[in-house]
């Protein structure tokens, strides 16, 4: 058994089918732009994780909110 070189998972051959599916759109579209894809695609600017941090910091005040409501109005009944 051999390990991936990329995902470092124990494959029959040198790459994983999964790697090899990535090298393979490196070879068409070059090394540089798959990365400058995955880049812009996967990882966040900062701004954009203040947004995603805001966003999730809004979720649980809304869920708190509505959990507090819901317990005031099994108090009053």
């Amino acid at each position: 058994m051999f390990c991936c070189p990329l995902c470092e998972q124990y494959t029959i051959y040198s790459v994983c089918s999964d790697c090899r599916k990535i090298r393979h759109y490196m070879s068409i579209y070059s090394k540089e732009r798959v990365i400058t894809i995955l880049d812009n695609i996967l990882s966040r600017t900062e701004d954009k994780q203040e947004n995603k941090i805001v966003h999730e910091i809004k979720e649980d005040i809304e869920a708190k909110k509505y959990n507090l409501r819901n317990k005031d109005k099994e108090i009053k009944k």
